[in-house]
């Protein structure tokens, strides 16, 4: 028999159920993504879509999921893209760099050698606390980026003081850099040497920085293995990857071949010049990859400024909107094993998404020695998703 107490609590509790309606069942997905145009190389797709996801990875992509979920982010107007991938940065400079590129729509990066053995803990201790997936090149010049170059005394190219930083931290450093400007280097063939001999001990690939070396690229390139990078592709002469007469060396167009990947980070001085741009553009070597060679400092740089604006120099002269993206997500998955599951929307994988609004207007891009030019399209960022959540907007 049910006394009064307990026949007031049951009718209570009733009417507060009823009252929940459908907010008392959990919602089938944790995040909608309603409304924008999907660019995914990786999934050849470019349209119109929602995308939803749910457990921290991609659900579903579908016209119009018509489903309950937590929160739902409004992309009507924007570019729905995979997460973008920086596989040359400097974010472990300082505890700001992987909040800041984050919120840029930068959901994975590789420090391009910022530090050498002497600095290595400092470097990884920032990848290790960065929100998003993050590794380490460790420079083959012992003390790092140094004003008077990394090895410009030989001896700084010390092999077993980088065998011993690399082994420390095998976890988090996944290749080598050796940065080959006249200047830098003491004698760019026999650092390049020493930087190999690191990397090929470790199975680990080796990222050279060229442009105005003292050697002749084409005699550089060839110790290169597979797997291994060429960052500042789009450096201008002496030594470039172009002969006088605007055509790619044989011993480049060989080392793409056999699987060394070309990549762009334009970085601020001495790594981009219109006329170089247009002239290996016009022959057809596209890079591999677009990256930043970006730091905390990069947005108040004209020239770098956030990597979607990096981006928007290829939309605006020479690439399609895919293959933009594709060198800034699909393309750059491939390059380190750590990004292997990312740099697409798949169903299934993590779900790392960039939101970028595609401006049309008057824009000014600027070279690496001051050269304007004026597009009509800019990508800028809007909002990003790592892992399923809405990040923040530094």
């Amino acid at each position: 028999m049910v006394n009064r107490r307990q026949f007031v609590y049951s009718a209570t509790a009733s009417v507060i159920a009823l009252g929940r309606g459908p907010a008392a069942f959990a919602a089938e997905y944790d995040l909608i993504i309603k409304g924008g145009r999907i660019v995914d190389p990786s999934l050849h797709v470019n349209a119109i879509l929602d995308l939803a996801i749910t457990g921290g990875r991609i659900a579903s992509i579908d016209n119009n999921i018509d489903a309950d979920a937590v929160e739902v982010i409004d992309a009507t107007g924007k570019l729905v893209v995979p997460g973008l991938l920086d596989v040359h940065s400097h974010y472990a400079r300082d505890d700001e760099g992987p909040r800041i590129c984050l919120s840029d729509g930068v959901t994975g990066w590789v420090d391009a050698g910022s530090e050498g053995a002497d600095q290595i803990d400092d470097m990884v201790a920032i990848a290790r606390a960065a929100p998003q997936p993050a590794r380490v090149l460790l420079n083959i010049g012992r003390e790092g980026i140094l004003p008077n170059g990394d090895t410009h005394e030989l001896a700084l190219a010390d092999v077993e003081a980088a065998k011993a930083a690399i082994a420390r931290h095998r976890d988090y450093v996944i290749g080598v850099k050796a940065r080959l400007t006249e200047g830098v280097a003491a004698d760019d063939i026999e650092v390049l040497r020493r930087a190999q001999e690191v990397a090929t001990f470790f199975n680990l690939p080796l990222m050279i920085h060229m442009g105005q070396t003292a050697s002749p690229f084409s005699v550089l390139v060839e110790q290169l293995k597979p797997g291994d990078i060429v960052t500042h592709m789009l450096a201008p002469p002496p030594n470039a990857i172009i002969d006088n007469d605007g055509q790619i060396f044989p011993e480049v167009l060989a080392a793409r071949r056999r699987g060394v990947w070309f990549d762009v980070a334009n970085g601020r001085t001495g790594h981009l010049l219109w006329d170089t741009f247009d002239r290996i553009m016009d022959a057809g070597f596209w890079p591999d990859t677009i990256s930043t060679d970006g730091n905390t400092t990069s947005r108040n740089a004209a020239s770098v400024i956030d990597f979607p604006n990096v981006m928007s120099k290829f939309l605006n002269f020479g690439m399609s909107i895919d293959q933009v993206v594709a060198r800034a997500t699909l393309n750059a998955s491939r390059v380190f094993p750590l990004f292997r599951d990312r740099g697409t929307l798949n169903v299934g994988a993590p779900a790392d998404v960039a939101i970028l609004e595609l401006r049309e207007g008057r824009f000014e891009f600027v070279d690496n020695y001051e050269n304007l030019r004026v597009g009509r399209q800019r990508l800028f960022p809007y909002e990003t998703v790592l892992e399923g959540r809405r990040v923040p907007r530094a």
